[in-house]
């Protein structure tokens, strides 16, 4: 089956090469397309976004990428890509919940975008913690572990 995407805009960073740790000051735009600008419309009411992207730079070998630790680090465990948040998975879809920092005409100012300039937007839609934050999630305790200098 074929599914056919729509750009909705892309990322303008100061971060051009991907990196896994570091991100939650990073700050950076959303430029929507002009067509879209209008959906932008209400956005700076909420204090966060969710914003879907695609990495285009990320590639997929699944002898490679399938099973592996997470940034290659050898304290991490071997786990499959659905295991884990690497970029490098069979369709290089991202998703993050950012800071809105505002809105201006068809700009979205965004803190914590872990995504590098020039990366294409499919979406962006609105933080709602009813439906967002899950308080009864839990995570292994390597996650703990590898997130310390990610935000």
């Amino acid at each position: 089956m074929d599914i056919l995407l729509e750009v909705v805009g892309r990322v303008e960073s100061p971060v051009t090469e991907a990196v896994d740790e570091d991100w939650g000051q990073v700050e950076s735009e959303i430029v929507v397309e002009e067509r879209y600008a209008a959906g932008l419309t209400g956005l700076d009411g909420f204090s966060h976004a969710i914003v879907v992207f695609y990495m285009h730079k990320a590639t997929f070998m699944p002898e490679t990428h399938l099973v592996r630790r997470p940034q290659e680090r050898e304290d991490m465990p071997l786990l499959g890509i659905f295991a884990q948040r690497a970029k490098h998975r069979p369709n290089p879809i991202g998703v993050t919940a950012v800071e809105v920092l505002g809105v201006k005409h068809n700009r979205l100012m965004v803190r914590g975008l872990d995504a590098i300039d020039g990366t294409p937007v499919l979406d962006v839609k609105p933080y709602f913690p009813i439906y967002d934050a899950r308080g009864e999630a839990k995570v292994p305790e390597w996650v703990s572990r590898l997130m310390e200098d990610y935000y």
